[in-house]
């Protein structure tokens, strides 16, 4: 529900731009709905910045490790190939990077959840266990000192949290910004797509990436990143799942940069014009190339501590305005 306000939101207080395109997300919605520039300001200048960390530096580590482990390709000409093709893209506009997006990801997650279904049937005996752990380990106290275990949870939960956000973007706005830009009229389509995403993103495909790991054995073995999926695919697969993991990574995450280098163009155009949004493509795409030499510990603190202070502004505009968006929602559905 987060998200389907913010999508409706999004929608409610877009205007056009004079190139005829349209600006939207918590930008506007927390000028023109709220009343408040300083926040829309606030919010634009963390957006603009938070692409390069979640939607650009971790995505490009990932390629770069994918591209190691699997073809000990080196890490800088990963981040250069990789940016010559982004650019290719980002430089064509948003119909360009939704040509891309719009034929690069379903086939890639039907593919992806084709390999997972396998890999669960063929390691069905070991599910039961995989969930058990699961549920033991989500709700297990420490028998160890109180404080000591408060420390746990607490981490538990910080890591919880800030992985959700990341796969879904419920609560950054984010998602408000690329659906601000659909030819629709009705802003409660937009708030049931944002309900579908979270679906099948974090409820279907994190799900069964997470039996995966577990019920192949992979977890059990210590892997992380990316060798815990290549290990993964490996036990049913052989080399064949480790090339597989290393293509769905590469284009899963060339989508995802692709996708960000607009949120981040947008926040920048919110607050410097048009003008600002070709030395902001160049940024973009040279900070591709520094995600993929960084380490990545040091890659997903700057996403995490972006992702963070760019929700509490938006979520601040999302509480004030949510009798809005619910009164948006009921209305369509009486329409209907």
């Amino acid at each position: 529900m987060t998200i389907c306000a913010e999508n409706i939101l999004g929608i409610k207080y877009r205007r056009r731009l004079e190139n005829g395109a349209w600006m939207g997300g918590p930008m506007e919605y927390l000028r023109r709905g709220i009343g408040s520039k300083t926040l829309g300001g606030i919010y634009a200048v963390l957006l603009s910045l938070a692409a390069f960390g979640m939607g650009n530096m971790t995505q490009a580590n990932a390629m770069a490790e994918a591209a190691q482990h699997s073809l000990n390709i080196s890490p800088w000409v990963t981040g250069i190939v990789v940016a010559a093709l982004v650019g290719l893209v980002i430089f064509g506009g948003v119909k360009r990077i939704g040509r891309v997006t719009e034929f690069v990801v379903p086939i890639m997650t039907g593919l992806f959840l084709l390999a997972s279904v396998i890999v669960l049937v063929v390691h069905r005996a070991a599910l039961p266990g995989a969930l058990g752990l699961i549920f033991r380990e989500a709700f297990a106290i420490s028998s160890i000192a109180g404080g000591a275990a408060g420390w746990g949870i607490r981490k538990a939960l910080r890591y919880g949290v800030a992985r959700g956000v990341f796969t879904n973007e419920a609560g950054l706005g984010s998602s408000a910004v690329i659906h601000a830009a659909a030819d629709v009229k009705e802003p409660a389509i937009q708030g049931m797509w944002g309900i579908a995403e979270v679906v099948i993103d974090t409820l279907v495909m994190c799900s069964v990436s997470a039996l995966v790991f577990l019920s192949s054995g992979a977890f059990a073995q210590g892997s992380t990143g990316v060798a815990l999926a290549s290990d993964a695919f490996a036990s049913v697969f052989g080399a064949a799942g480790t090339h597989f993991v290393s293509l769905s990574i590469a284009l899963f995450a060339f989508a995802t940069l692709t996708g960000w280098s607009y949120f981040g163009e947008q926040g920048a155009r919110w607050l410097l014009g048009e003008r600002s949004t070709k030395p902001y493509r160049i940024l973009y795409l040279v900070a591709i190339v520094i995600g993929c030499v960084m380490r990545l510990e040091l890659v997903w603190s700057i996403a995490d501590v972006l992702n963070g202070m760019m929700a509490i502004p938006n979520l601040i505009g999302v509480l004030l305005l949510s009798g809005q968006a619910m009164r948006e929602l009921r209305r369509f559905e009486r329409k209907m």
